[in-house]
């Protein structure tokens, strides 16, 4: 009852209803909008809402948030919670995340979470760091045999998401021992003890594998190669995160032809590529046609790498562009819309581009620029267009109503 005065809820309407009194299968539908804390509490109202509390259906997809209260603005979840859902429901556990902060404790406390889950059958796992990646601080023996212990027990994962984490070779041996059958989803970015190797490993025996992310330093014509061979079904999405750990790192150059094979193996997959790369480290890149999809310049990028990507990708279905400098991007953008048929969204911030300009490249695309998010800074009124106008004409062209964005979008 105090939990229902918490909520202004009545303990029973003008016809009689009572709220301890309701179905089963509504208490269960309003528990699963309820942050955890709130849903413990309500628990505690009557046995009715306890028992619901306990539902296995109310379980099957959690997400743990791990965290040092003295550090962290995140919301902890409580340790007796998480001990309750360990004795009480980690065989009903199915779709689970671990939200932990940048402290090495969180991270330890997720592996002894993941330790304990030896009676559960998951389908979905995901590690995610919310600040620098603290699954890294743990001793990499530490971290593999909670990992294994998820793998081997399973024995159904389809989604696995295990960015900037020490796992290695061995372990996903064991991962595809257990799991090759029903493994769908990879991600694995910025896993420094992962050769490619294992990423083949993955390739040849996770057949229904669709989605797969890791860092370019993995990537490899062979790789690519497998990927593409016949005894593999046909990739969805691949994302390659091109990241410069030290000022003028040496990359390398994937084929062309390795490229061609997969686009005839998988001819409607997507390419996503997120460049994190300093201007001079472009020079393997944009060369020959590349089949991206989906491209994303975290830094600074020149004005030569952005014509080159008008040149080069003519699969191209969006654009973010955080950073450039203060060289307008007209003939690069316009350049952009002749040859990149297919784009339909777009985001510019932190560069700049002439109102004109950007009216004919809008103009060219038509309404089939779905995603346009501007920043405002970016458009440089000239003898054409002011900023006060220019929204009026971009949304003619677009067949909607159009503004520059205050705030990026992307």
């Amino acid at each position: 009852r105090h939990y229902c005065d918490r909520l202004n809820f009545p303990h029973s309407d003008e016809e009689g209803v009572c709220w301890e009194c309701l179905p089963q299968e509504i208490l269960l539908h309003i528990f699963q909008y309820l942050p955890l804390l709130d849903r413990a509490f309500a628990s505690q109202v009557c046995r009715r809402w306890n028992q619901a509390f306990h539902m296995p259906e109310l379980w099957r997809c959690f997400e743990f948030e791990l965290n040092q209260p003295a550090s962290s603005y995140l919301k902890a979840t409580h340790p007796d919670l998480i001990k309750q859902i360990i004795k009480r429901h980690s065989n009903h556990l199915q779709y689970v995340s671990f939200k932990v902060d940048s402290s090495r404790e969180s991270a330890e406390a997720a592996c002894d979470i993941l330790s304990q889950l030896v009676n559960c059958s998951l389908k979905t796992l995901g590690l995610i760091s919310t600040a620098r990646p603290s699954f890294m601080e743990l001793p990499k023996s530490h971290f593999i045999s909670a990992l294994t212990v998820v793998f081997v027990n399973s024995k159904s994962l389809s989604s696995l998401k295990i960015d900037d984490t020490p796992v290695d070779d061995p372990s996903l041996k064991v991962l595809v021992a257990n799991n090759s059958d029903t493994l769908k989803l990879l991600k694995m970015s910025s896993c420094p003890h992962v050769s490619p190797a294992g990423i083949l490993c993955v390739a040849d025996q996770c057949h229904g594998l669709r989605e797969l992310a890791l860092n370019y330093h993995l990537l490899s014509d062979e790789l690519l190669i497998a990927l593409s061979s016949e005894k593999h079904v046909h990739l969805e999405h691949l994302r390659i995160d091109v990241v410069s750990e030290n000022p003028g790192q040496q990359f390398h150059t994937i084929k062309k032809s390795s490229w061609d094979a997969m686009v005839r193996h998988s001819p409607k997959f997507n390419l996503v590529m997120y460049f994190f790369l300093y201007e001079d480290e472009f020079g393997p890149f944009f060369r020959d046609e590349l089949p991206v999809t989906h491209l994303y310049f975290g830094r600074s990028v020149s004005k030569d790498v952005l014509g080159r990507v008008g040149l080069t990708c003519p699969r191209l279905v969006e654009l973010v562009v955080c950073a450039n400098g203060l060289r307008p991007l007209d003939e690069e953008l316009i350049r952009i819309a002749q040859r990149c048929t297919q784009l339909s969204a777009i985001g510019l911030g932190e560069c700049e581009v002439s109102c004109s300009a950007f009216v004919e490249f809008v103009k060219m695309c038509g309404d089939r620029l779905t995603q346009l998010s501007i920043m405002e800074e970016v458009l440089v009124p000239d003898h054409r267009y002011g900023l006060d106008d220019i929204h009026w004409e971009v949304s003619k062209h677009l067949g909607r109503v159009w503004f520059p964005d205050m705030m990026p979008t992307w």
